[in-house]
């Protein structure tokens, strides 16, 4: 070793896939330069290293969450948490008591199961509200129920016409219930909303992304740019110190993107900072199912998602071709059965080799299509933790939409690992929490609509937040193990997450956790 290293960590069980009976790692400006015993720490160590004794902990490769939105979910995790409650009643009851923020009542979390099958309609509410203007997310991030005050203030008064799968639901008078269908719909209500000062933005993402590491997160793959003003943001908090977590953010593109806008977001490709950089681009094939806009090869049981969320879905084979040949690679949120079909049908148009192509969630998909995803190097990346929004008997929303055949087939991560597809695990905070360790239990031992599939070996789970997540963002010769030259991202865990059981690594504490070489958590 030519130089003493910044930081060592002894007393360890490695756990690599390539490594056994290690139990000591030298770091030095942000890499991994020695593994070897306790032996060897003396030699090692120089006058400015700091040893840290692990204690028989198990030191894995740092854990990234493969799918998350910390910057873009702070703005959707503002207001009063609805994620507890499960019926009308206790809809009502949390937001008769709601604190306003500037007038509104905003609120996030909220479970389409709590409706019971009636329709998503802002009457069912507006008598708790005292006239206050109301905007709730539901849980997925896809669509949320503003009040007839909220409607007025935005000035939506009818249903309007939108360039990619959006909709400002109407009852058969054309008045809006209030129920606002994807993105571009929920967007409407953007100018009006609260805004969140930039001092509270930058202060609750630090805040965030602290937690984080406290839950064995050294990185995350964000699915989204965040808005336009977030480099700034991330290269201002990084003047003052460092970030908690290594960040590979996702910028969007939606439908009609011309070919300016694509060349725009391959030059976004060059944006980079300490722990943090622009990488790949993020589409959207479909919605989700309990809001009909997951896009189906058979429409739901109301008669919903036989449309793409690309009203053209050529035009969106033609926007990845044209990134794909400018060397970025893309992921693509596809949900339905349909949607997964084309995307792998698009990535098999590419030919010959390029960037890595993934697909995000995979909620449902059939025999036919599990082995394509090997056979054509597309990244399956998936969120176990989605699950507890299903149940076993199929009575929630997304079953009864899919129906008995369909909801058989949900999150089959273990037939993608055994079909041989690379795949990467997450949580897809803020639709789930993105506590590392429930992402980790849940691939083990699935939940919901899920529950009756195989779960996944501890070994898999750890190689879907390490080797497999490495392997989707297109880092698995700098990142994912524990190995000379590899960058200093890891976790240390009190217990041994593929050996112990999964309700026990569910709340394993976590001793330690390392990103860039820097300590970001210390129990």
């Amino acid at each position: 070793m030519s130089a003493a290293p910044d930081l060592v960590l002894a007393g360890a069980r490695v756990r690599d896939p390539e490594l056994s009976r290690h139990t000591a790692v030298a770091v030095r400006d942000g890499l991994i330069t020695a593994v070897g015993d306790d032996t060897d720490v003396r030699a090692w160590r120089g006058p400015r290293t700091e040893v840290v004794d692990l204690a028989g902990a198990t030191l894995t490769p740092g854990l990234t969450d493969a799918h998350s939105h910390p910057v873009w979910g702070l703005e959707m995790f503002t207001g009063t948490d609805l994620s507890a409650v499960t019926d009308l009643d206790g809809l009502r009851a949390a937001l008769k008591g709601a604190e306003r923020r500037d007038g509104w009542v905003l609120g996030f979390g909220l479970d389409h199961n709590v409706f019971a099958g009636r329709p998503v309609h802002h009457e069912l509410i507006e008598d708790v509200l005292d006239g206050a203007p109301a905007f709730l997310r539901l849980y997925d991030g896809h669509s949320a129920l503003a009040s007839a005050a909220a409607l007025a203030a935005a000035g939506i008064d009818g249903p309007r016409a939108f360039a990619q799968r959006s909709e400002v639901v109407c009852d058969t008078a054309g008045r809006p219930t209030g129920h606002l269908n994807e993105h571009a719909a929920m967007d409407l209500m953007t100018p009006v909303l609260p805004a969140q000062p930039y001092a509270e933005r930058r202060d609750r993402l630090v805040e965030l992304l602290s937690a984080m590491a406290a839950t064995g997160l050294t990185g995350a793959h964000v699915m989204d740019l965040g808005g336009h003003d977030v480099p700034g943001l991330l290269a201002a908090i990084e003047a003052d110190g460092d970030l908690p977590l290594r960040l590979r953010l996702a910028p969007w593109c939606m439908p009609g993107a011309s070919t300016e806008e694509l060349d725009e977001l391959v030059r976004l490709q060059e944006r980079v900072g300490r722990l943090w950089r622009i990488g790949g681009v993020k589409f959207f094939m479909d919605g989700t199912v309990e809001g009909g806009t997951a896009w189906l090869e058979h429409a739901d049981c109301h008669g919903q998602g036989t449309d793409a969320f690309w009203p053209d879905p050529a035009a969106y084979t033609a926007a990845v071709r044209h990134l794909h040949r400018a060397g970025v690679g893309t992921a693509t949120h596809a949900i339905g059965d349909a949607a997964v079909r084309h995307v792998l049908d698009t990535v098999e148009t590419l030919g010959g080799p390029g960037p890595r192509h993934r697909i995000e969630h995979i909620e449902t998909v059939p025999d036919d299509q599990l082995g394509r995803f090997a056979a054509l190097g597309v990244v399956a990346s998936m969120q176990p933790p989605h699950t507890a929004y299903t149940r076993a008997d199929h009575t929630d929303e997304w079953s009864r939409r899919l129906g008995e055949e369909r909801a058989e087939r949900a999150w089959r991560c273990r037939d993608l690992r055994e079909a041989g597809a690379w795949l990467a695990l997450g949580s897809d905070w803020p639709i789930a929490h993105y506590d590392a360790r429930q992402v980790l239990a849940t691939a083990r031992s699935p939940r919901g609509a899920a529950s009756a599939r195989p779960g996944l070996t501890g070994a898999m789970a750890l190689e879907g937040m390490t080797t497999h997540a490495a392997r989707a963002a297109g880092e698995e010769h700098l990142a994912g193990r524990i190995a000379v030259g590899y960058r200093a991202d890891l976790t240390a865990f009190a217990v041994d997450p593929v050996d112990a059981p999964a309700d026990e690594t569910a709340g394993a504490p976590v001793r330690l956790t390392v990103a860039g070489g820097r300590i970001t958590w210390r129990s």
